[in-house]
């Protein structure tokens, strides 16, 4: 059964957000992306590049937050990996003026491409929508 947090005053429950995973190699975006989404409930595992999230067990993630362009490999090699290796895990991809070739390459791996700037809450909303509940 999913853990579950209070939502909001109805004392209603609704599912606890799970974990995300962060890959972005800028660290104050990373740190500023992380901080948002702790803010709204989730646990977030932050990473600089694709290889480092590589080195990692991935398992049990709610979602993935991925920048386009990382240090080795951009945010879509990385997504293509994990899709290799089995990850069906939903993913975001940020990114700014995306070409329509990205476009269609993060479409083709169920990716949903938010552009930068982040503007209000963009992130958070498209994470809130895709992540799975946690276990």
């Amino acid at each position: 059964m999913p853990a579950l947090i209070p939502a909001g005053n109805d004392h209603a429950c609704r599912p606890a957000p799970g974990r995300v995973v962060l890959v972005d190699d800028d660290p104050a975006v990373r740190a500023a992306l992380a901080f948002a989404l702790e803010i709204d409930g989730f646990a977030v595992q932050t990473f600089a590049d694709a290889e480092a999230a590589l080195d990692t067990d991935m398992g049990g993630a709610s979602c993935l937050v991925l920048d386009y362009r990382l240090p080795g490999q951009n945010g879509l090699d990385l997504l293509e990996r994990l899709r290799a290796g089995g990850a069906d895990t939903p993913a975001v991809l940020i990114t700014s003026q995306p070409k329509i070739a990205v476009r269609q390459r993060a479409a083709a791996l169920g990716a949903r491409l938010v552009e930068k700037p982040l503007l209000n809450d963009d992130l958070v909303e498209a994470v809130r929508r895709m992540a799975r509940p946690a276990a």
